[in-house]
């Protein structure tokens, strides 16, 4: 979150921070995952060049010229320029490929790519034209005719067996004698990364958790209700006999009205509300030892409240950050029940699955955390579901948006919904800032796992920006945007605990930020100066909550500033290694002030004993 002065606290000091797949008829074969290797061996990578196809052909090999394409009768999946085969209606034949490496060590190697087909066969039985997609000479999957669809669909593979070798990544498309088909394929995909065990703390759990929801809307998306469940494994060694849920958005109502509420709970016995009615326990029918999982279940409903927040209505406009239930965690310090803080974030969760299935009005469209796909429902209804692979959490927006989209030049699929009132030439202007700012990020710390990005633009959000999952909040700004960005990596893949230790993301967000816009930080801790001897960079949000205007101060200015300064202890090189050394280690797990000056002592042989003193980080 890049934080502008609480609403409350208007006239206080400026802030420094600038603030799956379709059902194929035919063989899908992907090859099983070889086994994890540590996650420090791996460095995450995007290893398709030009998946967008908006560099030109290569690295690409057509079978003939003008496969990738821009010209009329088809559309790209993002930007202007995207793949067609066949649609000749005639005996033909078209292949694209290109060769890649997977790197070794990598425990988790996927395929994407988005397909559109187009048919004029009329048969709703019998396959003519086909597309192939391979990697080496393994057939990933055979579609045709039969799974002609309106729009596009992402397809993903697991291709992990294929670590530590060179192979093409290929597609053909063959037709018969008549009747055209068209495979149009856009924003093709590779992403490797390592082992996704979370490392440090053994005692946090529940661990692994998997969320399947299932909710429907009114006609304004102000109303959602239907049902949640969610699977967990104890990975403590002590017995686990109850679970918290945090219902976060609690916060924004009364527990006489609560914006959310949770009915009828199955696996588990629902107890008291607690922290303003943020927590709620559930009692588990026996103890869960070690290694065993378990299920429980509930029904939810979720009121949308007025006003441009992360949760809240500006207008017809609904942000729905924060309003599924998730499970709290339990670390060696115990159960993690921190209250909400409006002046920056308490969220700490564990990277989670999760399937949303959202039934909405068609008028309104939903963008969300995760890879969607939108299906017809009942009439002038669409059924949108979101699926999401190791994620903290999961936020959506609905609304009659505004919507463009396009690729990074590493293939990152952005899309960008602005509110009414966003100019068509802002909202350009922030599908650039996202496309630069996903693929500078991710080149400096490991390539971005979560498909697709949806950014939400409304000039009237107060709070200036909010992170999600891919799935970010925010202004006209390319400061901001690429800071809330920059969160995909320091609390999204890079987690911590958010409440007691809001340094972790936001000043190494800044940062980050910092770096991105080549801003170089020269002599920004020389303008240091503390309010008092309790003040630290690494206080907890129960310190800032009562100091709130320091809050930006020292959390992001501070707080990026003394990175800066590290760097310049260490040399450009040493830091950027440190810090893509770190993000890889810590991929999908938890992040804490003691393991990163760990790491930043490893990495050399000055001592750092008195660096961390002068800049007042603790831990």
């Amino acid at each position: 979150m890049r934080p502008t002065p609480h609403k409350a606290l208007a006239a206080s000091a400026l802030a420094v921070a600038a603030l799956a797949g379709f059902s194929l008829s035919g063989t899908t074969a992907a090859a099983a995952p070889q086994a994890a290797s540590k996650a420090a061996a791996c460095t995450p990578a995007q290893v398709v060049t030009n998946g967008g196809f908006e560099s030109g052909t290569s690295p690409w090999s057509q079978s003939q010229a003008g496969l990738i394409t821009s010209r009329a009768g088809q559309s790209a999946h993002g930007g202007t320029t995207y793949a067609w085969l066949n649609g000749v209606g005639s005996t033909h034949t078209d292949t694209l490929s290109q060769s890649v490496t997977i790197p070794s060590g990598c425990s988790t190697a996927t395929l994407t790519f988005w397909l559109h087909i187009d048919t004029a066969e009329t048969t709703s039985s019998t396959v003519y034209d086909k597309l192939t997609a391979k990697i080496g000479s393994t057939t990933l999957a055979t579609y045709s005719n039969l799974n002609k669809n309106t729009g596009y669909l992402q397809k993903s593979f697991d291709v992990s067996s294929f670590a530590g070798q060179t192979v093409n990544v290929a597609f053909t498309g063959t037709e018969d004698s008549s009747l055209q088909t068209s495979f149009v394929i856009d924003d093709v995909a590779l992403n490797t990364s390592g082992d996704t065990t979370p490392p440090g703390d053994s005692t946090r759990t529940p661990a692994s958790p998997s969320y399947t929801v299932n909710l429907s809307s009114n006609t304004s998306g102000t109303v959602w209700t239907g049902h949640e469940s969610a699977t967990f494994t104890n990975a403590s060694a002590t017995p686990l006999s109850e679970v918290y849920l945090r219902l976060w958005d609690n916060y924004h109502g009364t527990c006489s009205a609560m914006p959310i509420t949770v009915t009828n709970v199955t696996g588990g016995t629902a107890g008291s509300l607690s922290v303003g009615c943020t927590a709620l326990q559930i009692a588990l029918p026996t103890p869960l030892a070690q290694g065993q999982s378990a299920t429980i279940g509930f029904d939810l409903g979720i009121t949308v409240p007025s006003g441009a927040d992360r949760f809240g209505h500006d207008g017809a406009f609904n942000n729905i950050g924060n309003a599924l239930p998730v499970l709290a965690v339990k670390d060696g310090s115990g159960w993690h029940l921190d209250p909400y803080t409006n002046n920056g974030e308490s969220f700490y969760s564990l990277a989670a699955d999760f399937k949303v299935t959202l039934d909405h009005p068609t008028s309104l469209l939903v963008p969300a955390t995760g890879t969607s796909t939108d299906t017809p429902g009942s009439s002038g209804r669409t059924v949108t579901t979101a699926t999401a692979s190791k994620v903290r959490d999961f936020a959506w927006a609905a609304g009659p948006f505004t919507k463009i989209s396009g690729t990074s030049a590493a293939g990152t699929a952005i899309n960008i919904y602005s509110v009414s009132g966003i100019s068509s030439s802002d909202a350009q202007s922030m599908l650039s800032t996202a496309k630069s700012a996903v693929d500078t990020h991710a080149a400096r710390f490991g390539a971005y796992p979560y498909g697709e990005l949806d950014a939400v633009i409304d000039n009237n959000y107060w709070f200036g920006g909010m992170e999600y999952p891919g799935f970010v909040l925010d202004l006209v700004s390319t400061t901001a945007l690429t800071h809330e960005i920059g969160h995909q990596w320091f609390y999204g893949i890079v987690g911590d605990d958010e409440y007691t230790s809001p340094w972790l993301d936001e000043a190494f967000t800044d940062y980050a930020t910092d770096l991105a816009l080549n801003k170089t930080g020269s002599g920004c801790w020389n303008s240091v100066s503390w309010a008092s001897s309790a003040e630290k960079i690494t206080n907890s949000m129960a310190y800032w909550d009562a100091h709130s205007s320091r809050y930006s101060t020292v959390v992001y200015g501070y707080g990026k500033c003394a990175l800066h300064d590290l760097r310049r202890v260490l040399g450009d090189t040493v830091m950027a290694k440190l810090l893509k050394d770190y993000a890889t280690s810590h991929w999908y797990g938890v992040s804490t002030t003691a393991e990163f000056k760990a790491a930043a002592q490893a990495a050399t042989t000055t001592d750092l004993t008195s660096f961390w003193t002068q800049h007042r980080i603790d831990g």
